[in-house]
């Protein structure tokens, strides 16, 4: 077990997918030597540990290179491997006790796997030989710290950001604020917009997914499309989208890192504009621990949501893949994003979803949420950071049909508690369970729909598409032009 790295284990290294000279092997071996046993080091070929406060990223099973998942426990355990401490805590605590939180918020580049499993020290000392060694050496004991943040961002940051990606930590608004689709056309004219879910069908029948779309339809201005929730394969988000559209529906596609790859993200989202899907939700998608058997690939994803954010941001504003092609005709998009405000300190979580908007984010949808009185503390925090007014945040509500649901949800869905109060509520409600659950979502409504920050609600059905009517109605959230 490392001296330095929170994890319970020592995750074995990669090994490079070619082979490499003696010489390189040589120094691969001594820089495993030296980082394994300090830092956990698998060799990813691409470090991070300077921006990461001397903790690898790269124990976390999800492979996450740009904070936690949205399924952090409030116990700070990894959900995917409950005997782990959540790597990604452990790097936002000593960040934030070190005073170098601010460095959390560079938009960090997915594996290069022509590098994975060699070293970085090469790199390292070739660009050391470029900047000048004398003056790299001089920057160490130097007291002048804005001279010694660019002499090491010379050689440091030139590695860890290479050309085709060029992350850094500033915000990025959309090169143009034309509305590319309903949903931010209402949310630009500062209406209090409702989005909600049909859930997709196991089968390749549309009719049920039909019938969920039309009782929804006149009461929201958009239908999300879940990716394979929970892991478990249902019709897909893109599948759905396309019978939205042939009724005249505007939808949300869900797209969930989990089940592809760069390259295939780059080829749906151009795919999915000409379609004319314009509103995108971009998650890391939950773990196929949480599915069924047989489990799938338990290997890190390709990339996460922050890198999708960034590299559809990109396509839509500079016109270009991740190979740096030009693309002719770039996609039109609005992109989101999820967040679990609770999952986190607020402190630490406005970090994170402060990379997510710099990233790209022009939209939140947040998690299911019950306890409106703590979203006040995300939402100073978010302020505090400056971009409250850079993000249009939907707020999670889902109406518990019953106690089985409502347990359910406490116990086996990541990143969701529900409070003592919440289910002492439904389990005396007994029979009236449903009723109970349709009276706690109106509450939350109700406290939220005026605070500052808030712009919509995101309805989370779980099967109970029919409760919309009522609960907007209720609400007094009827489009008025619907």
């Amino acid at each position: 077990m490392s001296g330095i790295k929170p994890a319970r284990r020592w995750q074995p290294a990669f090994y490079p997918f070619k082979k490499e000279t003696f010489g390189r092997r040589v120094l691969e071996k001594t820089e495993l030597y030296v980082k394994g046993p300090l830092f956990g080091c698998r060799m990813c070929g691409n470090c991070l540990l300077q921006e990461t406060a001397f903790i690898c990223p790269m124990e976390c099973p999800k492979g996450m290179r740009n904070g936690p998942c949205g399924g952090l426990t409030p116990e700070k355990n990894c959900y995917v491997d409950e005997t782990r401490k959540c790597v990604w805590y452990a790097i936002y605590k000593r960040a934030l006790a070190t005073g170098r939180e601010e460095t959390l918020l560079e938009i960090l580049p997915p594996l290069d796997w022509d590098k994975v499993g060699t070293e970085t020290w090469g790199d390292v000392f070739q660009q050391v030989r470029k900047v000048g060694t004398g003056k790299f050496l001089g920057s160490i004991f130097s007291n002048n710290k804005a001279k010694k943040t660019e002499v090491w961002d010379s050689v440091f940051k030139t590695i860890r950001q290479p050309d085709w990606w060029n992350g850094d930590s500033d915000y990025h608004p959309a090169s143009d604020n034309e509305p590319v689709s309903d949903l931010q056309r209402r949310l630009l004219n500062a209406e209090f917009v409702v989005v909600s879910e049909a859930t997709p069908p196991l089968g390749a029948n549309p009719q049920k997914l039909i019938d969920d779309i039309g009782r929804v339809k006149p009461y929201v201005t958009a239908i999300n499309f879940t990716d394979s929730s929970s892991s478990r394969p249902r019709m897909s988000s893109l599948g759905c989208c396309n019978v939205a559209l042939g009724l005249k529906t505007e939808p949300v596609f869900q797209i969930a890192a989990r089940d592809t790859t760069r390259c295939g993200l780059q080829s749906d989202i151009v795919g999915l504009n000409e379609m004319g899907i314009r509103n995108i939700l971009c998650i890391s998608g939950d773990s196929p621990n949480t599915g069924p058997s047989p489990i799938g690939n338990m290997n890190f994803y390709d990339v996460d949501s922050v890198q999708m954010l960034w590299i559809f941001r990109k396509m839509r504003d500079e016109g270009i893949y991740l190979d740096g092609r030009k693309i002719k005709d770039p996609p039109k998009l609005f992109l989101g994003a999820a967040t679990s405000p609770f999952a986190l300190d607020p402190v630490l979580q406005a970090i994170k979803d402060h990379k997510k908007v710099n990233a790209g984010a022009q939209f939140f949808q947040t998690n299911i949420v019950f306890e409106p009185e703590k979203l006040d503390l995300w939402l100073e925090q978010l302020d505090k950071r400056g971009i409250l007014n850079k993000v249009f945040i939907l707020v999670g509500i889902t109406p518990l049909k019953n106690l089985k649901i409502t347990q359910h949800l406490h116990s086996n869905v990541p990143g969701v508690r529900l409070p003592e109060s919440i289910l002492k509520r439904m389990e005396r409600a007994g029979e009236s369970a449903a009723e109970e659950g349709v009276q706690i979502a109106l509450e939350v409504i109700d406290s939220i729909k005026h605070k500052q920050g808030v712009n919509g609600i995101h309805l989370m059905t779980l099967g109970w598409e029919s409760v919309v009517q009522r609960i907007v109605s209720e609400a007094g959230l009827l489009p008025s032009d619907k």
